[in-house]
């Protein structure tokens, strides 16, 4: 079996890509299942969100697994195999280790793929999907990660998505504090949002979600109102921002309910930030003259300070990341030896039974004891010892003897004819 990571990103495929080989959340536990059916699949995770959607596997055909991702989004392989990537074993492991400390982020060091891929581990391992390669890999991550974030800058010069949608409507607005704004949806992203948007102490905020209740909760946590989602539409001239990330599968903000808005704020601009994969807000939205519609993609065009300090910490990260695929690496290779460990424990312990048999038969016969202790510890060497005699007398070369040493902590210089001649 190979270790792979599997996908693609906002580096490799624009967002009209991206946006059809999401995994929607309530589907993700049946494909997982469907994926870990595969004969060729012994254990996976899926990372799917707004910048990459990724597969991570132990596979015998890393080929089939990219036949099956745009086999389940009905998609024909070459319609996206342009814009795959994949990566085996060590660079498998380096990329993981990349994702999870930030340094693979549209914005670098951001902390929320973090939580992204706890909670694929999560998914996994709920589905039955994750085995003990993919668990070791994540807990590996999640420590590595950490240390990143412990023993770098990265974290303190971070710029995330929140962050660089508050800087697209200060430089429309400049003032914050005269601004509306209106957050539709309620999860992780829109909370982050509504708190950059908090901390410039708008003139108001409210909040729109399918669930109400979730609404009112994150409305109390950032002194907002909450508003139905249902009438977000008929209400949209009331704000001068809309930030919005839903799960939906389907826009939920057309250029009509746009256009309609506009009219009743008499042409007055609007920022709208969609931070939705796919879209919550119809493209054709940008077309509008006093619209400024962003997408994920587009905030990456902000993402420019503190860049020497990033670079710096990436560099020291990145030595992080050596030492953690390092260490993985061993833990691997570690567990290919054990059944070799064991078989050779095995070997051993037969032997020895062997023998004990043979010197137990010999005391039976009244030999004496000093002699049967002889004879065991002699017959026990040497066939502890035949072996490897036997490949050193085949093996060709010096690398051999090499070997032979340190399996057996040999020091030539200390042998004991060296002793005797001293």
């Amino acid at each position: 079996m190979q270790l792979v990571a599997l996908g693609l990103n906002y580096q490799t495929a624009p967002l009209a890509i991206r946006e059809r080989v999401v995994f929607q959340p309530e589907r993700l536990a049946a494909a997982l299942s469907e994926l870990v059916s595969q004969p060729f699949i012994a254990e996976a995770a899926i990372v799917s969100t707004c910048n990459r959607t990724e597969l991570y596997c132990a596979t015998e055909d890393a080929q089939k697994a990219a036949d099956w991702l745009a086999s389940y989004h009905r998609l024909s392989l070459p319609e996206i195999s342009p814009y795959l990537y994949t990566h085996p074993d060590a660079e498998a492991v380096r990329h993981v280790f990349r994702v999870a400390s930030g340094l693979d982020s549209m914005v670098l060091g951001e902390p929320q793929i973090l939580g992204q891929l706890k909670e694929a581990a999560r998914q996994a391992e709920s589905a039955g999907a994750l085995g003990s390669t993919l668990h070791r890999l994540f807990q590996k991550s999640f420590s590595v990660a950490k240390d990143v974030r412990s023993n770098t800058a990265i974290g303190q010069s971070v710029v995330s998505m929140a962050a660089a949608a508050v800087r697209l409507s200060e430089r429309i607005f400049g003032s914050m504090q005269e601004t509306r704004v209106l957050f539709i949806g309620a999860g992780e992203m829109i909370a982050l949002a509504a708190a950059h948007f908090a901390a410039t102490a708008p003139q108001r905020m409210s909040v729109a979600n399918r669930t109400f209740s979730r609404a009112a909760d994150l409305a109390q946590r950032i002194g907002g109102d909450a508003i139905a989602l249902s009438s977000a539409g008929e209400r949209l001239d009331e704000f001068d921002i809309v930030i919005s990330c839903t799960g939906s599968p389907l826009p939920i903000i057309g250029r009509g309910m746009v256009e309609r808005a506009l009219r009743a704020r008499r042409q007055k601009p609007m920022v709208m930030v969609d931070l939705a994969v796919p879209r919550d807000i119809e493209p054709e939205v940008a077309k509008l003259s006093d619209v400024f519609l962003y997408t994920v993609d587009d905030l990456a065009q902000i993402v420019s300070q503190g860049k020497a300090t990033r670079e710096a910490a990436v560099q020291e990260a990145e030595q992080i990341i050596n030492a953690g695929v390092s260490s993985f690496a061993q833990w691997v290779e570690g567990r290919d030896a054990v059944p070799v460990i064991r078989a050779l424990r095995g070997h051993a312990e037969q032997l020895r039974q062997d023998e004990l048999a043979r010197a137990l038969r010999a005391l039976a016969r009244g030999d004496k004891p000093e002699q049967v202790l002889e004879q065991l510890s002699r017959g026990l060497t040497n066939k502890l010892l035949h072996g490897p005699s036997q490949y050193l007398n085949h093996a060709d070369g010096e690398e051999a003897a090499q070997i032979v040493r340190a399996l057996f902590h040999l020091d030539a210089s200390a042998s004991p004819g060296n002793k005797e001649q001293q």
